[in-house]
C-alpha cells in the first residue's frame, strides 16, 4: 500500500460502533432490542411543527407487532413509544364530537383510564423524511399522573388515527445493530 492510498476516501462509510450505534442514529433495516423482543427499523418519518420545532419517529416491527419510537426536543430530549389502537376503542364518539365541535371533549376514557386533553395544534408530515408533507391536526391527552398519553390525529376531513404510548429512556433499548448487506 502506498503512502497516499492512506489518504484516499474510503469506498463505502464505515460505522463507529462506539458513536454511530445510537437512538439517535437508527436507519431503516437496524435492528434494536426493547421490550424482551428485536425490533427492525422499518420507516423513519419527520413531524414538522410550526416554530421550526420538530420529532423523529422510527417505525419498529417485531413479527405482526408495529410500535412508533418518537424522539422530540423542547427544553430536554424526551422520548416516546407509542402502538396505534382503534378510534373505537375510545369510550367517547371522539369522530363524531370533533366533525361537530371542531375540537374533541376535554377528557377521553381509554381501557376505563381518564384522559384529560393537554395540547393540541397542526403539523406536517414528511414520510420517510420526505416531500410532500401532509398536514394534520393532533390533540395530546394525558392520565393523571403524566405516565401515559393518547393521542388523536386527524388527517384531512374526516380520517381520524389514536395512538396509546408512554415515555421511554434509551437506556430501555439495547444491541443497536446495522443491516448487512453483502
Amino acid at each position: 500500500m502506498a503512502i497516499f492510498d492512506f489518504f484516499k476516501k474510503k469506498d463505502k462509510e464505515e460505522l463507529d460502533p462506539l458513536k454511530d450505534l445510537t437512538l439517535e442514529k437508527l436507519r431503516i433495516g437496524y435492528l434494536v432490542d426493547y421490550d424482551m423482543k428485536t425490533w427492525e427499523v422499518t420507516a423513519h418519518h419527520r413531524y414538522g411543527f410550526g416554530g421550526g420545532d420538530t420529532v423523529e419517529e422510527w417505525e419498529l416491527s417485531a413479527g405482526r407487532e408495529t410500535v412508533y419510537l418518537e424522539k422530540s426536543q423542547d427544553d430536554q430530549v424526551e422520548w416516546t413509544i407509542s402502538r396505534k389502537i382503534p378510534l373505537g376503542a375510545i369510550q367517547e364518539d371522539v369522530r363524531n364530537y370533533i366533525l361537530e365541535h371542531d375540537d374533541p371533549p376535554h377528557q377521553i376514557t381509554y381501557k376505563g383510564k381518564t384522559y384529560y386533553l393537554d395540547e393540541s395544534g397542526a403539523g406536517y408530515f414528511y414520510e420517510n423524511g420526505q416531500e410532500p408533507a401532509v398536514g394534520f391536526v393532533y390533540w395530546d391527552f394525558i392520565d393523571e399522573n403524566d405516565e401515559y398519553f393518547v393521542t388523536i390525529e386527524q388527517w384531512g376531513e374526516t380520517e381520524f388515527e389514536a395512538v396509546f404510548g408512554h415515555s421511554v429512556e434509551p437506556y430501555q433499548f439495547s444491541n443497536i445493530l446495522p443491516r448487512v448487506t453483502p
